[in-house]
C-alpha cells in the first residue's frame, strides 16, 4: 500500500506539473543567457526508417554483421514480430546481450559511414541490456522428522561449486519498444523526475531527441527462465507501437527505483514479487471485484485501526478488574506471537506483519494494566539481571473474579 501510494503522488505531482503555465526561460550557469524551451527534433508527422541491432556489448561501433532486421513488422503499429535468436557461448556463459534501436528520418542512414545519407540530428538511437539477472538461493532445508531433503541434487551440487547464492542470467521472450508521443516545450535542467532520465538534449542545438522507452512493465517474474548450456534458442516477440505523454508518465513512475531506498537489493526482488501480484490482478480479475477488494482492504484496515484505539482507550480506563480475566491477557500474548513468528517465517506481506506486530505490543501493555509489574534488583538472574515479578492487583484478589479465573481457565488449557 505505502509503495502504491508513493507511485500515485509521484504521478500527481508530475501531472500538476504539466497543468500549470509554461516555465520562464531560466538563466543558463555559465553565460547568464535565459534558457528558450525546447523542441523535438522529429516534428509531428515525421517519417521514420526503424533499425534494430542484437549485440553482446552496450558500446555498438561496427554496423555491418551485427544487424537482425525484422522485415514486414514495421508496417502496422499493432502488429507484432515473432523469431528466436540462437545465443552465443558468451551468453549461455551468463553474458549480456544488448539491444540497440536506432530511428531515422526518411532519406538517412544510422551508420555515420554514411556521409551522404547520415544526419546526427537526424537520427535518434538509445539500448538496453534484455537479459535480466536475478539471483538463486539454495535453501539447505531438510525435514526434521526424516532427516531428507526435496532440494536436486543438481542444486546442491551447484551451491558446493558456487556457494548458497548464484547469480544467474534470465531471459524473457517479450520486449515492447513504445515511440512516446510527447512535442513538450522542454526546458533544459527542468524536466521532474524520473522523466529526466528518458529526455535526452542535443548537446549543440539545445532541442531533444524523441523518446524511445522499452517497456518491460508487464513481463512477469514467473516468465523469466535462466539462460544455460542447455538453452539452444531463445523465443523473442518484439512489440512496437506509440505511447501516449500520461501512458509513459505511468510506466515511468511506476518502474522506477526509489532513491532513498537504502535497504539492499533484497527488499527490491521483494517490491518486483509483490508488483507483480499487483499486476496478475489488474490483468485476471473483474475490474469490479477488484474495486470491491480495495473498498474492502481500505474498510478493513480502518475498522483494525478503530479496533486498537478503543482496546486502548478500555484497558487505560479501566480501574477495576472485576469480571475481567487475567490469565486471558497472557494468553493472548502468548497466541499473538505465535502469529507474528508463523507470518514471520511464511514471509507475508509487510502491512500484516506491522499490524500483528503491533496487537502484540498492546497485548504486552495490557499485562500492566491487570498486574504489577516491578523489578527486583535485588534477587537478579544469574546475578546480573533484574527479576521482573508479577503481583495480582488488589481489585483482582478482592473479587470473586481470580476464582472463576481459575477454574475457567483451566478447563479452557486442558480443553486445549
Amino acid at each position: 500500500l505505502s509503495g502504491f501510494s508513493r507511485r500515485i503522488f509521484i504521478i500527481w505531482a508530475i501531472s500538476s506539473w504539466f497543468r500549470r503555465a509554461p516555465a520562464p526561460a531560466e538563466p543558463n550557469s555559465s553565460g547568464g543567457t535565459p534558457r528558450a524551451p525546447s523542441r523535438n527534433l522529429f516534428p509531428k508527422d515525421t517519417l521514420m526508417i526503424p533499425n534494430l541491432g542484437l549485440i553482446s556489448r552496450a558500446a555498438f561501433p561496427v554496423f555491418p554483421g551485427f544487424w537482425a532486421v525484422f522485415p514486414d513488422f514495421w508496417d502496422d503499429f499493432s502488429d507484432s514480430q515473432g523469431s528466436s535468436l540462437d545465443p552465443k557461448y558468451s551468453v549461455q556463459q551468463n553474458g549480456s546481450i544488448y539491444v540497440h534501436v536506432y530511428f531515422t528520418k526518411s532519406g538517412f542512414h544510422p551508420d555515420p559511414r554514411q556521409k551522404n545519407l547520415y544526419r546526427r540530428l537526424a537520427t535518434v538511437h538509445t539500448s538496453r541490456m534484455i537479459n535480466k539477472y536475478k539471483r538463486r538461493r539454495f535453501q539447505k532445508t531438510k525435514n526434521l522428522l526424516t532427516g531428507e531433503t526435496e532440494a536436486d541434487p543438481e542444486m546442491i551440487k551447484r551451491a558446493e561449486d558456487f556457494g548458497p547464492v548464484e547469480v544467474i542470467s534470465h531471459w524473457h521472450p517479450n520486449l515492447t519498444i513504445n515511440m512516446v508521443d510527447d512535442h513538450t516545450p522542454w526546458v533544459r535542467g527542468s524536466v521532474p523526475p524520473p522523466l529526466d532520465q528518458y529526455v535526452k538534449f542535443d548537446a549543440i542545438s539545445g532541442d531533444y531527441f524523441p523518446i524511445l522507452y522499452f517497456n518491460d512493465y508487464w513481463n512477469l517474474q514467473k516468465d523469466y527462465f535462466p539462460i544455460n548450456e542447455s538453452v539452444r534458442r531463445l523465443p523473442f516477440r518484439l512489440s512496437f507501437c506509440p505511447l501516449s505523454l500520461w501512458r509513459w508518465q505511468l510506466y515511468a513512475a511506476q518502474s522506477s527505483k526509489s532513491p532513498w531506498n537504502f535497504l539492499g537489493e533484497d527488499l527490491y526482488e521483494q517490491s518486483d514479487e509483490e508488483q507483480d501480484s499487483v499486476k496478475v490482478a489488474l490483468l485476471e480479475t473483474n475490474p469490479y471485484l477488484l474495486a470491491l477488494t480495495i473498498i474492502v482492504s481500505i474498510v478493513h484496515s480502518v475498522f483494525e485501526f478503530l479496533a486498537f484505539k478503543n482496546d486502548i482507550q478500555f484497558w487505560n480506563s479501566r480501574q477495576s478488574l472485576e469480571g475481567l480475566s487475567v490469565r486471558s491477557v497472557f494468553f493472548g500474548v502468548f497466541q499473538s506471537l505465535v502469529v507474528l513468528l508463523y507470518i514471520l517465517d511464511n514471509e507475508t506481506n509487510f502491512v500484516v506483519q506491522v499490524s500483528v506486530f503491533i496487537g502484540l505490543l498492546i497485548d504486552l501493555w495490557k499485562i500492566t494494566k491487570v498486574m504489577d509489574v516491578r523489578l527486583d534488583r535485588e534477587n537478579k538472574v544469574a546475578g546480573v539481571l533484574p527479576r521482573v515479578t508479577f503481583k495480582d492487583k488488589s481489585t483482582y484478589i478482592e473479587s470473586s473474579t481470580k476464582v472463576y479465573d481459575d477454574v475457567s481457565a483451566r478447563g479452557v488449557f486442558w480443553g486445549l
